[in-house]
């Protein structure tokens, strides 16, 4: 069954981040990161609202209901001379999956960065999540086994960051 009579898609706006921080909070709970979070709503809206914006948002409501979300933003290519779009967060709530809409928000993010003339669109995958590696093999994504992904964080950041 899939919800797509009833499924709207939308960027998100100012009056939805407490909803969409909600669902952040959902995924680090899924993820078992829920001590990983560190922010909060108002500082997600200074982000996607902001003068400088870093982050879009794209929010799946079914029956009014915030029931998912794909939080993305550019990055670029060298080798392609194109700008690409990196989906940070791909989330429906679990009660909602199965249903069509992680298919219709990451086909919502795709046509986005068609639009824009994207070279790629790119994510990461947590190795344990094979439902989502399977459902992203299933809409035609590679899995790069040969990439690693490099994290410099909080103090380590600071201590790299004030280097002379």
């Amino acid at each position: 069954m899939t919800l797509y009579n009833d499924l709207i898609l939308r960027f998100a706006e100012p009056a939805d981040c407490d909803a969409l921080f909600k669902l952040v909070k959902a995924l680090a709970e899924y993820e078992k990161l829920s001590h990983a979070v560190t922010g909060n709503a108002v500082a997600l809206k200074e982000h996607l609202f902001g003068s400088q914006k870093y982050v879009e948002a794209i929010l799946a409501e079914y029956t009014g209901q915030a029931v998912g979300f794909a939080l993305f933003f550019h990055n670029y290519s060298t080798f392609l001379t194109k700008p690409g779009i990196y989906l940070e967060d791909l989330f429906v709530l679990p009660e909602y999956r199965r249903q069509g809409i992680g298919e219709a928000l990451l086909t919502k993010i795709a046509q986005i960065a068609v639009q824009r003339d994207c070279g790629r669109l790119e994510w990461s995958v947590l190795d344990w999540n094979e439902p989502a590696i399977a459902f992203y093999r299933r809409m035609g994504a590679t899995i790069l086994d040969d990439w690693r992904i490099c994290r410099v964080s909080e103090e380590l950041l600071y201590q790299l960051g004030s280097k002379k």
